[in-house]
């Protein structure tokens, strides 16, 4: 253990511990570093083991930095606030352009980054950073460039531009439906056959959250009064996602986040198109003012318009 002890301790434990410190927040962390809670608490018990000292104590609705917590962060922050200066004038010097992007984490993780790899192929000499957190970045912080988010007509900025809309749609495993098919579970074919299923919810008290609500759904169908059998209450749209595809249950997917999915055969849609439902709620394009007139965010942003393009396809948008 001593040994243990002894060897330098790994940059990415590191960046969690700073960024759960600043939060008081496992969820709030994994949000901004784009990672799982149970990702970020394993870094954390990691970084613990290494030191051999507790550096949080975890209660059931808040988390604290204990005295030994307290004394690394006081050594790490001007540490890491050095470093991030370093490696931004090294990358000015190169003469690397940066886009910094902020968004939230099922966005960034179910939309953003799977296509991402074509962009970074296409401009190798442009790097993307991707803040992902629930909490609506200021368009005026001059730490972003672009903001990408889903929310009403009447939260976005007068010039934000509109990428595509919101639709849901009931999703289950091929797995599932192939049970269906050969009569091995119940039908689902109407909004009543619902009974029979477990279905995910999403577990966020946020208001937007009611329009990814079963509750939702089942009024725009002309069903409010149907009970599904069991409720599985997930936090993030990519849990509800990952339950579909191993055959827990039924999901109301966001249809623009797994276009690619359902094209795949990943996932099936039970109702059809009948099974789809609009929302009042879009997702939205935000040029800061000071990125605007720089040419790599243009590009991005020309990209990003693209990609939506396809989505909006798949939605049958105009």
């Amino acid at each position: 253990m001593n040994n243990l002890r002894r060897r330098p301790l790994a940059v990415g434990p590191i960046r969690t511990f700073e960024a759960v410190a600043r939060h008081l927040s496992f969820r709030a962390a994994a949000d901004e570093l784009s990672l799982t809670q149970s990702a970020v608490s394993r870094q954390i018990q990691s970084l613990e083991e290494d030191l051999g000292a507790t550096l949080f104590t975890r209660g059931t609705r808040k988390v604290e930095l204990t005295s030994d917590g307290a004394i690394f962060l006081r050594a790490l922050a001007p540490s890491l606030t050095r470093i991030d200066g370093a490696v931004q004038q090294i990358r000015q010097a190169q003469g690397r352009r940066v886009v910094s992007v902020n968004t939230f984490a099922s966005f960034a993780s179910m939309w953003l980054i799977p296509q991402m790899e074509a962009f970074q192929r296409e401009h190798p000499e442009i790097d993307i950073r991707v803040q992902a957190t629930d909490q609506l970045a200021n368009p005026l912080d001059p730490e972003f460039d672009l903001i990408l988010r889903y929310t009403g007509r009447h939260n976005a900025p007068g010039d934000a531009q509109r990428l595509f809309g919101e639709v849901i749609t009931p999703v289950i495993s091929p797995w599932l439906a192939e049970q269906i098919r050969q009569g091995a579970s119940p039908p689902l074919s109407k909004p009543e056959d619902l009974a029979h299923y477990t279905v995910t919810e999403e577990d966020d008290p946020r208001p937007t959250a009611e329009f990814l609500s079963w509750r939702y759904w089942l009024a725009q169908q002309g069903a409010a009064k149907v009970v599904p059998r069991r409720w599985l209450y997930l936090n993030y749209t990519y849990q509800h996602i990952q339950a579909a595809m191993a055959g827990q249950g039924v999901a109301l997917a966001r249809l623009g986040l797994v276009a690619e999915q359902l094209q795949r055969g990943d996932l099936v849609e039970p109702f059809g198109p009948k099974g789809r439902v609009a929302t009042p709620q879009t997702y939205w394009l935000i040029t800061t003012p000071q990125a605007r007139a720089r040419q790599e965010v243009d590009e991005f942003c020309r990209w990003v318009e693209q990609r939506a393009a396809q989505t909006r396809a798949a939605l049958g948008e105009r």
